[in-house]
């Protein structure tokens, strides 16, 4: 079945059961504990300054749905503008990254190319799409034939835009993340990570929520509680650590599998 064959029947289905388009019918919060609807493209949008922020939102939603394995694909340009992904801040995110494959190419071109191939993977449990800029091929066209190949093979894509505004796509869900201020623990120490989260679109449901939330490695969920008595947070902290030193990348406890 072509593409325009496969979004016909679709749209069918969606007249025939009464379904919103591309509504997923949950609540509004249940992504705190289910993380993102599976089967679906979601966009996660972050500023440049809020990038390790952003990347840390996607793969606690990933854990959140239970949602692995994960292929991270990532162009040359990511590599030198936002530095290499930090295996061990990946493991304290909570992330098995034996269950990570990363995939470096060379330029958005390639990216939608193996981003295409990946999405039809049904042995894959989420496709993590990183790129930063304006990214002009990632369009509606593009975004339309991943969500057609998410929903039939059943692997969840998140399309994580550093320093990018928001353009029309076929996304399921557009999110907004910022670091905000992470509550200390005992000694002082680092709290957990800790987000502020704007649904910005969702197609079939309410827009405009908003959360603050603390990423529970442990419960594989993101707690709403933490911030409910407005005490404010004393440490900064949130996303995942990476590194723009090679040199110290190689010193990591763990790595993650490239490819590419």
């Amino acid at each position: 079945m072509n593409e325009s064959s496969a979004l016909i029947a679709r749209l069918k289905r969606i007249a025939t059961t009464g379904m919103p388009t591309q509504g997923d019918g949950r609540a509004d919060d249940a992504w705190l504990t289910q993380g993102m609807a599976k089967a679906q493209l979601h966009e996660v949008f972050a500023t440049v300054d809020d990038a390790a922020s952003g990347a840390g939102f996607a793969v606690a939603s990933v854990l959140a749905a239970r949602a692995a394995p994960v292929m991270w694909l990532r162009t040359d340009a990511s590599e030198r503008q936002g530095g290499r992904l930090h295996a061990t801040g990946l493991v304290e995110m909570g992330l098995d990254v034996t269950s990570l494959v990363l995939a470096v190419v060379e330029d958005e071109a390639d990216l939608l190319r193996a981003a295409a191939d990946a999405a039809r993977c049904h042995g894959l449990g989420t496709l993590l799409i990183e790129s930063w800029g304006r990214a002009p091929k990632i369009d509606l066209t593009a975004t339309r034939r991943l969500m057609l190949a998410a929903e039939a093979s059943g692997v969840t894509i998140l399309s994580l835009r550093i320093g990018a505004e928001p353009v029309p796509s076929a996304a399921a869900s557009r999110w907004q993340v910022a670091a905000c201020r992470s509550r200390p623990l005992e000694a002082d120490a680092p709290g957990k990570p800790a987000f502020d989260i704007e649904l910005l679109r969702r197609r079939g449901g309410q827009a405009g929520l908003r959360w603050r939330v603390e990423w529970d490695r442990d419960a594989y969920i993101f707690d709403q509680t933490a911030f409910a008595s407005g005490d404010p947070a004393a440490l900064p902290g949130a996303g995942i650590p990476v590194v723009a030193d090679r040199a110290a990348a190689d010193d990591a406890a763990a790595s993650v599998r490239r490819t590419g």
